[in-house]
């Protein structure tokens, strides 16, 4: 299934699943920058939210607020009992330290994933599992590539690969050519997330290897992903049009997560 329809069929369970709630899932969006590409981002959230029924105020903060004044926000809404979920858009102002600000925010709030305690798994991997799972990827004992180490895709998704029980390898921008080539040459599942416009193009493939594009690179007006588009393999996802869908799809399930958390619901 195309990944777009893929997103319409969860999205309209979600409309489904909240148009039966007495109350409507809420969640608050604070943004400290005038980022182009984050605007963009939150615009498309605020209108998902809107499309399965959720409740979202945005809060726009002078990028010279301090970093105290910040986490004080997110305080305050912590014990808010209207919220049921805080998302802090990226990037911050340098004077803002990113870690402290994501873990102030309560883990049964945090929808991004980002707390080490939080209640959900991060939205890109978690979009990129479940749609596997929605297309009959076998996970068990399959040797599975992770390109790139960040900490917001790359080791995440190894480790929930690794707890499908795939065979995990982690390359990256110090892996030499020749094992870089070695490793794609035994992979059933890779994941390239190194925001390099196509980085996988012509290193050898399985026919039957499942590809998922992490990358968005923006080149001469045009949107690229990490790989080159139509690899002989099984399947690719692609750009657009492919991992950022899955992503905030499951931001929106990760605040139905919270929502029944904090009510104790299953």
């Amino acid at each position: 299934m195309e990944i777009k329809e893929y997103v319409k069929l969860r999205k309209s369970y979600l409309t489904e699943t909240i148009n039966n709630l007495e109350e409507k899932p809420h969640l608050l969006i604070i943004q400290v920058n005038e980022d182009e590409a984050s605007n963009a981002y939150v615009k498309g959230k605020i209108k998902d939210l809107s499309l399965i029924g959720a409740k979202c105020t945005h809060l726009k903060l002078a990028l010279n607020i301090t970093e105290e004044e910040l986490l004080n926000v997110i305080k305050m809404n912590n014990y808010n009992d209207d919220v049921d979920g805080i998302l802090v858009q990226m990037p911050l102002p340098k004077h803002i330290n990113e870690t402290k600000v994501k873990e102030t925010i309560a883990p049964i709030k945090d929808v991004d994933g980002f707390h080490p305690l939080s209640k959900c798994i991060a939205c890109t991997p978690k979009g990129i599992i479940d749609y596997l799972k929605s297309e009959n990827v076998v996970f068990e004992g399959k040797n599975a590539v992770v390109i790139g180490r960040s900490n917001i895709v790359g080791k995440p998704v190894a480790q929930l690969l690794l707890g499908l029980n795939c065979n995990v390898t982690i390359l990256h921008s110090r892996t030499t050519k020749e094992d870089m080539n070695f490793y794609l040459a035994h992979a059933d599942i890779v994941v390239v997330a190194v925001g390099r416009k196509h980085f996988l193009c012509d290193q050898p493939l399985k026919e039957t290897a499942v590809v998922v594009d992490v990358g968005i690179n923006r080149v001469d007006g045009k949107l690229h992903g990490d790989c080159a588009p139509n690899l002989n393999v099984k399947l690719q996802t692609p750009v657009p049009g492919g991992v950022g869908l899955l992503t905030r799809c499951a931001m929106l399930e990760n605040l139905l997560i919270c929502y029944n958390n904090r009510r104790g619901n299953k």
